[in-house]
């Protein structure tokens, strides 16, 4: 049966609309690719975290404080879905650069080194919530010097954690090895969110 088919069938049955938290095109992509029905609203949360927090602890709270956020104003039928990435390098979080300096430090950071993704996955409605992360190693080579500037100048990556989409340039010649979610890297875990919606659903 089709992903999307089954899923809309499990969505009707338990008479849920699908809420998708998040303005990011890569997560719609990832749901319209899936076939899955959903509806979009966008959180504004400030994500800020305790800096006590590491790693994977960092994204499974940005996920919730989305999901916090938005979820006062769902109704009883809405399933909401939030997630967040976090880019974890050398003992420390690299998010998004705020201009051109701070996305060069960060790839300057990555170059030559492997570093660890988290995306976590954050589904709930108003009575209970499930949240997990999926964990993916990435390594790049050695990038000069032109080539990252080339990557910031031409795609302007200032709406990514790192400071890099893994599904652009600089993913396709500077990535030499990758463990874990690919789809995670780039914004949404989807084998992962996939499970942990059936799952929800068929409890």
């Amino acid at each position: 049966m089709d992903t999307g088919i089954m899923i809309a069938k499990l969505l009707a049955r338990n008479n849920r609309t699908l809420i998708l938290g998040s303005g990011s095109p890569r997560r719609k992509q990832y749901l319209e690719d899936l076939g899955v029905p959903f509806e979009t609203r966008i959180s504004n949360v400030s994500e800020v975290y305790p800096k006590e927090l590491k790693a994977e602890e960092i994204a499974i709270y940005l996920a919730e404080l989305k999901f916090e956020s938005l979820e006062k104003d769902l109704n009883l039928n809405e399933l909401l879905v939030t997630s967040d990435t976090v880019v974890w390098c050398e003992g420390v979080s690299l998010e998004k650069p705020a201009n051109k300096a701070e996305a060069k430090q960060m790839i300057e950071q990555l170059s030559g080194k492997t570093h660890e993704v988290f995306s976590a996955v954050c589904i709930g409605d108003r009575i209970r919530r499930w949240s997990s992360c999926a964990t993916t190693e990435v390594t790049f080579r050695s990038l000069s010097s032109e080539e990252i500037d080339f990557y910031i100048t031409r795609f302007e990556p200032y709406d990514k954690a790192g400071g890099y989409g893994i599904q652009e340039w600089i993913g396709l010649v500077g990535i030499t090895h990758l463990s874990g979610s690919y789809t995670g890297v780039v914004g949404l875990p989807t084998a992962l969110f996939y499970q942990g919606l059936i799952s929800f659903l068929e409890e």
